[in-house]
């Protein structure tokens, strides 16, 4: 299994212009061999294939007007034109149905919210014995890690995102068997119903209550882009503002990807099976609610569910987004149809339990998935269970690992 570390990196002024050429050298590569492949086609010529265009970005190097793509490794470059082959391949098989609809590749711009450029085990980089990323033509660049690396990474990616935040992100081959020791077994199995009052009601009736960190920093973002509006445009001021109005919307995704790590890790420790309903996020995205769907985030932690299963050995498992599973009482299965969404509680006309419509839900979801789980959960007539919270916290601030520590051989 391929899992990929994100780290801080606070480079040097120095190192940062050394990454803004690599940036541009790579988006300059990727812009010029995507008009390449567009005359092509124009012109009614056969497809450029990769093994042209790598001889195509030889020969452009060394002319006057590109001379100043080698100031930067020419790894960046040739993954440059490994990302405009992924760009193709996901259009085409977008196309073939093999995959979700994908646009076809468009040119990058220096405005792009994200630029990054790729080093592979052949570019020569490494971790120093200080802890230091070698990046070769930028320098030795400070990361500040947060926990080790499980294996020798093969590629490294360098991230600048829209605040002016800088990353590194290494891809790691890990072993899944290696790791299911790590969290034993465990007889529980749990539903998860999804929704925006309460982020998740679980089957065993608890409610996980919802953080809504962009309702709560929307007086802050309101702010922060009125006074980017009265900036002029193209000035150094204005570029201040839009990197605060950036930082301020970094802080809020990055609360949330902590909230949906730390709840998605608690339920696959705890849980031997996990089912969750596959929910049309985009449809509902389109509605009124469109805000708090985007802001709950359903999709990245379902994600985060499955990929944490996989990794760790536990059954996860996705039902039908059409399953009725608010209309179907838990206790004795009799389906009594649809109800208006402030009806929050109901009584079955069949066995007279009184099921609280979420719990309810959930019991569902996991008597869908073919979980064995007790309907008991559904009742609401005992006490609630708060919202669990025991997994919050930071990273604890402790020494910079050196290489051997981050799990990197020095050669």
């Amino acid at each position: 299994m391929q899992l990929r570390y994100n780290f801080r990196v606070y480079p040097s002024p120095g190192q940062r212009i050394s990454l803004a050429k690599a940036f541009g050298c790579a988006r300059v590569v990727f812009n010029d061999a995507l008009r390449v492949r567009e005359d092509a086609r124009a012109a009614g010529l056969p497809f450029v294939t990769s093994g042209e265009l790598s001889k195509w970005l030889t020969v452009v190097k060394r002319t006057p007007e590109r001379v100043w793509l080698g100031e930067v490794s020419s790894v960046v470059l040739q993954q440059s034109l490994r990302d405009l082959d992924t760009a193709y391949r996901n259009f085409f098989g977008g196309l073939k149905g093999k995959r979700p609809m994908m646009g076809a590749p468009r040119f990058k711009s220096r405005r792009d919210s994200r630029q990054a450029v790729r080093f592979t085990a052949n570019a020569g980089w490494r971790i120093t014995d200080g802890g230091k990323l070698r990046l070769p033509k930028i320098g030795d660049v400070r990361v500040k890690w947060s926990r080790q690396l499980p294996s020798v990474p093969s590629t490294v990616t360098v991230v600048k995102d829209a605040a002016g935040r800088y990353f590194a992100s290494f891809v790691v081959e890990t072993d899944p068997a290696a790791d299911l020791g790590r969290m034993p077994e465990t007889d529980t199995v749990v539903g998860i119903d999804l929704g925006l009052t309460h982020f998740a009601v679980l089957s065993d009736g608890r409610k996980i209550d919802s953080p809504r960190f962009l309702r709560r920093a929307e007086k802050k973002l309101k702010r922060a882009q009125r006074a980017m509006s009265r900036k002029a445009k193209e000035s150094k001021n204005r570029d201040k503002a839009r990197i605060k109005v950036a930082r301020a919307h970094g802080r809020v995704a990055d609360a949330r990807r902590g909230f949906h790590h730390r709840l998605s890790t608690e339920l696959i420790r705890d849980s031997q099976a996990v089912a969750v309903e596959d929910l049309a996020v985009k449809g509902l995205a389109r509605t009124r609610m469109a805000k708090s769907v985007h802001d709950a985030g359903w999709s990245a932690f379902v994600a985060m569910l499955e990929y944490k299963a996989a990794r760790y050995g536990r059954a996860f498992l996705r039902i039908g987004r059409f399953e009725p599973t608010s209309q179907v009482c838990s206790n004795c299965g009799v389906k009594d149809g649809p109800k208006p969404l402030h009806v929050r509680e109901w009584a079955c006309g069949a066995c007279g339990a009184v099921l609280d419509r979420d719990v309810n839900a959930a019991v569902n979801v996991a008597k869908a998935a073919g979980l064995a789980v007790s309907a008991c959960g559904a009742q609401v007539r005992p006490e609630r269970v708060p919202a669990q919270r025991g997994e919050a916290g930071t990273h604890s601030k402790g020494r910079r690992p050196t290489a051997a520590q981050a799990g990197i051989s020095v050669p």
